[in-house]
Parts: C-alpha cells; structure tokens; sequence
C-alpha cells in the first residue's frame, strides 16, 4: 500500500509539468487528495486538494489559478498540472490521501498516507 509521486524535474520560469500520483494496494477514487510542498528551509504548505465525496476542489491563494488538480480513476491516478512556473514554486511537492475527509479550504496537512515527494525546480 502506497503512494507514489512522480513527474517532477527541471523548468524554465513559465513553463508547466504535470505531477502524477499513484496509489498500489488501494483505490484512490473515494479518498480526498492533497497535494503539498515543501521549499528548502520552510515550512510544508498546502497547494490543492480534491474531495472525493462532493468532487470540491480547492487551491492555495498564492497559485493564482496556474495550477489544476484533477484524478483518472481508470488509472488510480491523481494528477497536478502546473502552469506558468515561478522560481518560488521550487519546493518537493508530495500527494496525500485519506478515505476520511481532508480536504477543505484551509489545505490542512492531516492525511494518513503520504507518497514520497518528487523536486520541481524553476531555474533558467
């Protein structure tokens, strides 16, 4: 049973990748997902999750609209396309899931299962 993030590499200021998260040993289509990160010398903050019970979807301010969380429930996949990329948004970004409710507004980081981070880094 586990979480496995990938799709994470080397950008160029305003250029876009698409994270995937896959789960083995479990069904992702009735877990919320969430999606975080964590830069080099800060704190884990919160980037988008997905409700699976009303398929709400949420997104940390700062990204103004450049990111969009989405799932393939054929493929037990969750993905996180990132758009117009900025130096800051260097950071490992990992996937997160749980069958309970975690997904709100305040991307709040109370998931059981965590995959092991994949580094996006926005450097020319």
């Amino acid at each position: 049973v586990q979480l496995q993030a990938s799709g994470g590499g080397l950008v160029q200021p305003g250029g876009s990748l698409k994270l995937s998260c896959t789960a083995s040993g479990f069904n992702l289509a009735y877990d919320d997902i969430g999606w975080f990160r964590q830069a080099p010398g800060k704190e884990r903050e919160g980037v988008s999750c997905n409700s699976s019970a009303i398929d709400a979807r949420y997104y940390a301010d700062f990204l103004e609209g450049r990111f969009t969380i989405s799932r393939d429930k054929a493929k037990n996949t969750v993905y996180l396309q990132m758009n117009n990329l900025k130096p800051e948004d260097t950071a490992i970004y990992y996937c997160a899931a749980d069958s309970l409710m975690r997904c709100s507004r305040e991307l709040r980081g109370t998931y059981r299962r965590w995959g092991q981070g994949t580094l996006v880094t926005v450097s020319s």
